[in-house]
């Protein structure tokens, strides 16, 4: 009775300190989120009224948010694709292929994200600016590029590592060539990691702030460039409700990983069945 006890207490003490940690870290998202609908030019918290008004300000005429917003999506989809060449190139040679030295190459490839970003954004700068690549949307898309790809190989090393590799050996076994496996077998069962993948990158290149501002130019500034500029030489309360969207977007973001990979359970199990990964290739290596 005493052990029943003492771990219904622990518990219940666990729950507690969980629920405390996390509403800590929560926190500054609620008050960022309640101080946009606030009628203080000055962004106080708590709001003394309600209104909408910075919302609408958004995208009044002459607002510099909408240029900013588009860059940075622009920007974010490129580097959302480079990333995803590169994840899916890296992760599969590291995952499926007698890689030489595969830890120190795997290690190469995490390194970006040991180095301080403004190191790497030094660093960029240093090489476009010869080129004249600077304030380019490409130099700026490549150069969330190495920030960003890393983390899709993360993600991508361990969705294809949980692929059960029996399942591309039977469809090899029975004339399946590499492309038809990967086609049939390897990218479907990869889709949720390869959706989270790209997903972390676009988030990952949406708010990337040292990069964007050593590469950017005056007429080429993303979204948290703006931010920052808005802060520094204004007092904009403009900035809390782009704020409360792009907290938003992540949040939709977020929810999209975690429904890709609900609705993604259990089709390993049933590709394991031997009628399914019967069905998947012909003699000859043609797909049935």
């Amino acid at each position: 009775m005493m052990q029943l006890r003492s771990t219904l207490a622990g518990r219940i003490t666990l729950t507690a300190v969980a629920t405390v940690i996390l509403l800590f870290l929560a926190l500054p998202i609620v008050v960022i989120v309640v101080t946009s609908f606030s009628d203080n030019a000055f962004a106080a918290f708590p709001p003394n009224a309600w209104t909408l008004h910075w919302y609408a300000s958004l995208f009044a005429d002459g607002s510099k948010w909408p240029a900013a917003l588009s860059l940075s999506a622009l920007v974010a989809a490129l580097s959302t694709v480079f990333s995803l060449i590169i994840g899916v190139t890296a992760a599969t040679a590291l995952t499926r292929s007698e890689l030489p030295l595969r830890s120190a190459v795997y290690a190469l490839v995490l390194g970006p994200l040991l180095i301080p970003q403004i190191v790497t954004a030094l660093g960029l700068f240093l090489l476009f600016e010869p080129a004249a690549m600077l304030g380019s949307p490409l130099a700026i898309a490549l150069g969330h590029t190495v920030l960003a790809s890393p983390i899709a190989v993360l993600i991508l090393v361990a969705t294809l590592r949980g692929i059960d590799e029996r399942l591309e050996d039977a469809a090899a076994s029975m004339g399946a060539g590499r492309l038809t496996i990967a086609r049939r077998i390897t990218f479907p069962l990869a889709a949720p990691g390869m959706i989270a993948a790209a997903v972390f990158s676009f988030i990952t290149s949406f708010d990337e702030f040292y990069i964007s501002q050593f590469l950017s130019s005056v007429d080429t500034v993303t979204l948290p460039v703006q931010i920052y500029n808005s802060l520094t030489f204004d007092i904009d309360p403009s900035v809390t409700a782009i704020s409360a969207i792009l907290i938003a977007f992540a949040v939709l973001a977020l929810g999209l990983v975690a429904l890709v990979r609900w609705l993604g359970t259990g089709r390993q199990d049933a590709l394991l069945s031997v009628e399914n990964t019967t069905a998947i290739a012909a003699p000859g290596g043609e797909a049935v």
